[in-house]
């Protein structure tokens, strides 16, 4: 199954708006998804850039969001643990939260990718999106991303 991700700040495969970056407020823009399957008891989400130049660059790591989770609105705190519900893994920019686009040069596509998962994570705030992706093994039932676009 796939889940349909969408941001009301930019259109897929569009370029994401300068507020959601470091050349702006550097907040998180809004997202929302579709349903997600039964059995469904945490859900997910990566934010990462595999255009950087020293490898995919992990702007945002958040795990074990309510399985009625159907989005986040914009500017999510940076705090390890959400009163929403949820948790952040670190990014690297070696904090909590999200970190918006700062490319170098050239445009860069940034893939924010929602997990349902069948359990929540055995991991700790702060993990890493490795740790997250190894916590999640075998426990994907379903996935969707959305891609956006910046260049400075």
């Amino acid at each position: 199954m796939e889940i349909k991700i969408i941001s009301p700040a930019f259109e897929p495969g569009g370029m994401i708006p300068v507020k959601y970056t470091c050349d702006g407020q550097d907040i998180s823009p809004p997202l929302k998804w579709g349903d997600v399957p039964d059995g469904t008891a945490s859900i997910a989400l990566i934010c990462d850039d595999p255009d950087a130049p020293m490898g995919t660059w992990v702007h945002w790591v958040i795990f074990d969001l309510p399985p009625d989770t159907r989005g986040l609105p914009e500017n999510i705190p940076a705090e390890e643990n959400l009163d929403m519900g949820g948790t952040h893994g670190t990014n690297d920019f070696r904090r909590p939260g999200y970190g918006g686009p700062c490319p170098p040069g050239g445009t860069h596509r940034y893939y924010f990718k929602v997990y349902a998962l069948d359990k929540k994570m055995d991991i700790q705030a702060g993990s890493t999106k490795a740790q997250l992706l190894k916590a999640m093994e075998g426990h994907i039932l379903a996935e969707g991303e959305l891609m956006g676009q910046y260049k400075r």
